[in-house]
C-alpha cells in the first residue's frame, strides 16, 4: 500500500470516528501527495518531507508571533506528517553514511562538501533531513 492509499485510508477512519481536526490536515497530506502524482515525480517521501518542513517553520513563525494557537495547529499537522516518514536513522547511523561518502568522494575541506552531499542524500532514503546531513559533514569537514 502506498503512503497516499494509507492516508486515505486514515481520512476514513478520522471522518467516521468524528475527528474532524485530524481529517482535515489528513486531506491537506493527501492534496500534497496526488498534486505530486500528477506532476509524474511520484517521490513520496520527498512530498511529506517538504510539508512537514513546511509546517514546522509556520509553527515557528506564529510562535514568534505570539499566535499559539496557530503554531499548536501547524505543530500537530507536522506530528501526523511525520508519522508516513521512514524511521529516522540514529546519529551513529548517519555518521556512518557520512564517513562512506566521504571516503566515496575522498572530500577532506569544506569547499567540497557539494559533492559530499551529492553523493550522500540519495543513500539516505528520506531517514534525515538535508540539514541535519550538512551539520553531519561539515562537522567531519571540521568547519
Amino acid at each position: 500500500m502506498s503512503v497516499l492509499e494509507q492516508v486515505q485510508a486514515d481520512v476514513r477512519t478520522a471522518m467516521k470516528a468524528g475527528e474532524r481536526e485530524r481529517a482535515a490536515a489528513l486531506r491537506l497530506i493527501v492534496d500534497s501527495l496526488q498534486q505530486d502524482a500528477k506532476l509524474g515525480k511520484g517521490d513520496e517521501v520527498a512530498v511529506l518531507q517538504r510539508e512537514r518542513k513546511k509546517r514546522l517553520e509556520a509553527a515557528d513563525a506564529y510562535r514568534e508571533a505570539n499566535r499559539t494557537e496557530q503554531a499548536k495547529a501547524e505543530k500537530f499537522e507536522a506530528e501526523l506528517i511525520e508519522a508516513y516518514l521512514p524511521a529516522q536513522l540514529s546519529d551513529e547511523e548517519l555518521a556512518g553514511l557520512v564517513d562512506a561518502a566521504l571516503a566515496e568522494t575522498g572530500a577532506t575541506e569544506q569547499k567540497q562538501m557539494g559533492q559530499v552531499m551529492s553523493a550522500l542524500m540519495p543513500k539516505l532514503g528520506g531517514r534525515a533531513d538535508g540539514k541535519r546531513a550538512g551539520a553531519a559533514v561539515r562537522e567531519k569537514l571540521g568547519s
